[in-house]
């Protein structure tokens, strides 16, 4: 399986023209819920994906008694909950307060911090502690992303905006966007160097009049560097060392299975129920791969009972590179059930390069920096790339597109 993972990315190729944006981004929070075609929906901040026992219970809590009964993991190891009935924002936010899943309200959209789920999770908490504190941090948009990389390279891939990168010797790697160059500080500046370098965004998106939400919408002649960090850092007494050229590692994602003392369970589809989520004992970090690190050690009998719900707790299986987006009944741009057609061919479609399902042309959720087989969903039925496919040919043409190496480029999207 491990060709279907993510390959190193390559830098962000140049704009032709910046990305012009009239307005704030509508991404959903916990305050501002979304109004879907299945209820209205609400995406916790879980900050590292880190969540206590507590925290995780007071999740189903809000899924059963608001909700669907459902949890679904982001792409960025958030939480969402869908069927939520109108009126209940102020008993979820009671919920959520209570459980301190919502230290800083006016700040909750911006806490987007991904973390190398197998790490120390004590700097993901500092960042997160620094970001709330901050007044100016919360003019971000709900879009901008953190990423605290324990030096592996993890989730360093996932195209974040801001990267805090651990290096040897206390030391750790600040790159804005897809830059080249970055600024080394020490571990306990890092904090305070990811929200200067948050800063040096918010001050080029407004100097440009873009509204930009994000570091690659930029303009060409905005675009952000470590110099400028570097210079800021001095300035404000943090000692800071420029590198011209910072290294990039790269590895792929925890398999399911054991790892140590940690058992990472992968969700098919990113979606399970409140009654599998509480299988899951103790201490969890959602991944960004639509997996759970349960990091305290799991007797085998809890890993058989996790796995009988219908959680994968063995690498080597087929839901390892199948992704979807939300499709129907939940979004009304989608134009087919994706997660049930997928779960309904996934056993017979396997092959080395990751699928996605997407339920319109606007392929939400699909994978980042690698080739992946094109399943959309139109009018006439699906598309794999530009070949129509009847129903009861879709598992054959799936698994044909995902077995060619290499493959044609209408079946493949890069």
């Amino acid at each position: 399986m491990l060709a279907a993972m993510p390959t190193p990315p390559s830098a962000a190729p140049a704009r032709d023209e910046p990305v012009i944006r009239d307005r704030g981004d509508a991404c959903p929070g916990a305050l501002r819920l979304h109004a879907a075609d299945d209820g209205h929906l609400a995406r916790i901040r879980i900050p590292g994906g880190l969540l206590d026992a507590a925290q995780a219970a007071a999740l189903a809590s809000a899924a059963d008694r608001f909700g669907d009964g459902h949890l679904e993991l982001t792409s960025r190891g958030n939480v969402q909950l869908r069927g939520l009935a109108d009126g209940c924002g102020a008993g979820l936010a009671e919920l959520l307060v209570a459980a301190g899943l919502l230290p800083a309200p006016s700040h909750e959209r911006i806490r987007n911090i991904v973390a190398s789920p197998l790490a120390d999770p004590a700097p993901v908490r500092a960042l997160d502690r620094t970001l709330c504190a901050d007044p100016k941090a919360a003019a971000l948009s709900g879009r901008f992303l953190f990423a605290v990389d324990d030096g592996r390279g993890d989730v360093a891939a996932l195209d974040p905006d801001v990267t805090l990168l651990a290096q040897p010797d206390d030391r750790v790697l600040v790159r804005l966007g897809a830059a080249p160059d970055a600024v080394e500080v020490a571990s306990v500046d890092a904090p305070a160097a990811a929200l200067a370098a948050a800063h040096c965004f918010l001050d080029a998106a407004s100097d440009a009049g873009t509204r930009a939400w994000r570091v690659a919408e930029l303009p060409a002649g905005s675009a952000l560097g470590a110099q400028e960090l570097t210079v800021r850092l001095l300035a404000s007494g943090i000692p800071a060392r420029y590198l011209p050229q910072a290294p990039r590692p790269f590895c792929p994602p925890p398999a399911p299975g054991p790892h140590g003392a940690a058992l990472c369970v992968l969700v098919p589809l990113g979606r399970l129920t409140t009654a599998q989520w509480r299988e899951l004992p103790g201490e969890l970090r959602i991944t960004p791969w639509r997996s759970i690190v349960v990091t305290a050690g799991v007797a085998a009998a809890a890993v058989s009972a996790v796995a009988a719900r219908g959680l994968v707790t063995a690498p080597g299986g087929p839901w390892e590179s199948v992704t979807a987006c939300t499709g129907r009944p939940g979004c009304a741009k989608s134009l087919a059930d994706v997660r049930a057609d997928a779960r309904a061919v996934v056993e017979l479609a396997r092959g080395p390069l990751p699928v996605h399902w997407s339920g319109c042309e606007r392929r939400c959720g699909h994978p980042r920096g690698t080739a992946w087989v094109d399943v959309v969903a139109t009018p006439g039925g699906y598309v794999i790339g530009a070949d129509p496919v009847a129903p009861r040919e879709l598992a054959v043409a799936v698994a044909d597109a995902r077995s060619r190496l290499p493959m044609s480029v209408d079946a493949v999207k890069k």
